[in-house]
């Protein structure tokens, strides 16, 4: 709460100023307005992330509220309303940073629910950590070298054409509301129709599987991301469960007498998600594991200038030459002050953890060095391919697994706290990663209209650390609902949180754990070889990328998560076609794709906070059927098809429909 009060005091300041009202930023409503924003956001993508593994940038949605609201309470500026995107948008980076690690602490017993102050600390310090670190960066990345930063660019453009959100924000509450209903009608709320539809047999030696998810969220998801993103995470779902899946049945079950038992007299679709879960899913850590590695050594030279030159530019600004306002970040000075005083906690954090101050104190070093390496790659990847397809996850895995190698030394490879200690480094890590690529983008939206960088920078701190406070009652209430983690008898559709169990997978693999060493290293291979194949296209010129960390992420997740991915895609492709847009006029393309974007947002964030919702009466009864309608009116997966479909519709017309 003390950024909030250093933020309302600044806003008074900047009110009192006496400068024209136009270049009024940090003002009181704004500040207020992007912290609600920002907790309602964070909820969201805390559900999203859990459910589906990805999480979106929410930058647009949050202006466009941003700009109606502000105009029922008699009008805001252009830079009013980038501070309220800018504090909003910390809702999907925090969320991320939080729900592909910390879950992993419950899954290890390490925690038996998510303890709120351990939870604040580690998503608030990381995210001010981000702020920290990204505030160098900025120079290089957006002025001297500028990076596309596809989603500051379209959040600026939005800002610009803001005279009438009107309609935006009425396109955001009509699919919420869609969103919301398909939600309640689903298998955790009134059971009309089922979660999933999926079609399974056995074919002589072989397994046959194939399904998709009803939701309409993931639909949003796909359509944002694009197709080729799109065709690219289902094309690892598609290797996994119609290749691997099918292999591993029919020739090598013998070499696993343990999962053949399991699956004697088992189901088609049993048969496949026992020897997903035992086996396949790893080719999918192996994949990550060499797409991350990869990512850091093909970046190493565009980093380390850019670090130096963002160094070198931070260094000038804190001397006597006059700055212009729209070019002055944090000073240095009190960057460096803040920077110790953030990280004391965390030293004294560990020390709980470890109790030797022999690890405490390594572990803190590196989550610093980390910590800034991984903002200055998650700031340059966000630059290049956006927030929502920035690969957090990956990046993490990196952390934990040189973490673990330390740990190892220091603790020695039977430690019980090893893994914990790994995943806290991770957490934090992974927190201020997803931060600092965020503050990049929203720091590109304010250079393009004109916005003044130390302002966006405290009111994304203030931002992230509200996002903080709401995390642990959110993680509780989901998973006293739902379930978090594996699916079990009590929570037979849980939130299966893929990459937090992937992290615990690792962290726990590498302290005497048991895992499938050879499918990792297979996966490896595979990645590998998607690594080539995408060289080779960039190479050739290709608008076409096979980026290696989605096609890891598809192999790992359900397929049925994947289906309406590639759905949406497909649709936003459409909607390109009905356009005629020109395939390389990205500006055109961000254009025409705004209304579907929003649509898309509103089907997100309706489902996550029906969600959300339709938790508090499971709860509060301890029963899961509490809103089920009577069986008479549970219809089959093919009603529920009918109705992804109508969703499907609905997105391409209001994308497709020509402005007047």
């Amino acid at each position: 709460m003390i950024l909030v009060l250093i933020g309302g005091i600044l806003a008074t300041i900047d009110a009192a100023s006496g400068a024209p009202r136009p270049n009024q930023q940090l003002t009181g409503r704004a500040i207020v307005l992007s912290i609600v924003l920002a907790m309602i956001l964070a909820a969201a993508n805390a559900y999203l992330g859990l459910f589906a593994g990805l999480t979106i940038a929410t930058a647009i949605p949050a202006a466009v509220v941003s700009m109606a609201v502000l105009r029922l309470l008699g009008g805001g500026t252009i830079l009013e309303n980038n501070i309220v995107q800018t504090g909003a948008s910390a809702g999907s980076s925090i969320a991320a940073g939080v729900i592909f690690t910390i879950p992993a602490l419950v899954m290890l017993g390490a925690w038996q629910d998510f303890k709120y102050s351990w939870v604040l600390a580690i998503a608030g310090l990381g995210g001010l950590l981000g702020v920290l670190f990204s505030v160098p960066l900025r120079r290089s990345m957006i002025i001297e070298e500028p990076l596309a930063f596809p989603e500051g660019k379209a959040a600026a453009e939005v800002l610009r054409a803001g005279e009438n959100p009107g309609p935006g924000v009425k396109i955001l509450a009509v699919a919420g509301a869609i969103g919301a209903v398909v939600k309640l009608a689903a298998e955790s709320g009134m059971r009309l129709i089922p979660d999933n539809a999926t079609w399974s047999g056995f074919f002589g030696k072989f397994l046959g599987y194939m399904g998709t998810n009803l939701s309409p969220a993931l639909l949003g998801v796909g359509y944002i991301i694009g197709l080729n993103v799109s065709i690219v995470v289902v094309s690892g779902s598609i290797l996994s469960y119609n290749i691997a899946i099918p292999l591993y049945h029919a020739f090598f079950m013998n070499h696993d007498p343990a999962l053949a038992a399991q699956l004697a007299g088992a189901s088609a679709a049993d048969a496949a998600a026992l020897i997903r879960s035992a086996q396949v899913r790893y080719l999918g850590v192996g994949a990550m594991l060499i797409g991350g590695v990869w990512t850091l050594f093909s970046l190493r030279k565009s980093l380390v200038s850019g670090i130096r030159s963002g160094i070198a530019a931070a260094r000038k600004s804190g001397g006597a030459v006059a700055v212009a306002e729209t070019e002055r970040d944090l000073p240095m000075k009190w960057m460096l002050i803040a920077l110790v005083a953030f990280t004391l906690p965390l030293l004294a954090l560990y020390q709980a953890i470890v109790g030797m101050w022999t690890v405490s104190v390594p572990m803190t070093i590196i989550m610093i060095v980390a910590g800034f390496l991984f903002v200055s790659v998650s700031g340059y990847l966000a630059g290049l391919v956006g927030s929502s397809n920035n690969p957090v996850s990956g990046i993490t895995i990196a952390t934990i697994l040189f973490a673990s190698v330390v740990l190892m030394l220091l603790l020695g490879h039977e430690s019980k706290i090893g893994p914990v200690a790994a995943i806290m480094i991770g957490a934090v890590v992974c927190c201020a990663a997803a931060v600092g690529g965020d503050n990049l983008q929203d720091l590109k939206a304010g250079y393009l209209v004109g916005a003044t960088p130390w302002k966006q920078q405290l009111m994304l701190m203030i931002g992230a650390f509200s996002c903080a406070l709401v995390m642990a009652p959110v993680l509780n209430l989901l998973s006293a609902a739902y379930g978090i983690g594996p699916k079990t008898p009590d929570h037979p559709n849980s939130l299966e949180a893929p990459q937090a169990m992937l992290m615990k997978s690792v962290a726990e693999g590498l302290f005497g754990g048991h895992l499938p060493w050879d499918m990792i290293g297979i996966g490896a291979l595979i990645g590998a070889a998607i690594i080539a194949l995408d060289e080779w296209l960039k190479r050739r010129g290709s608008h076409f990328r096979v980026p290696v960390l989605g096609a890891a992420i598809g192999i790992y997740l359900p397929i049925e998560l994947m289906v309406p991915i590639f759905l949406g895609g497909l649709i936003s492709w459409l909607v390109e076609r009905a356009h005629g847009v020109h395939p390389h006029d990205e500006e055109e393309r961000d254009r025409v794709h705004r209304p579907g974007t929003l649509f898309s947002a509103g089907l997100i964030t309706g489902e996550a906070l029906m969600g959300i919702l339709i938790a508090i009466p499971i709860v509060v009864s301890s029963r899961a059927d509490v809103l089920a309608a009577p069986e008479a009116l549970h219809f089959n997966k093919y009603v529920g098809l009918v109705v992804l479909a109508f969703v499907g519709w609905l997105l391409y017309r209001s994308a497709a429909k020509k402005s007047a």
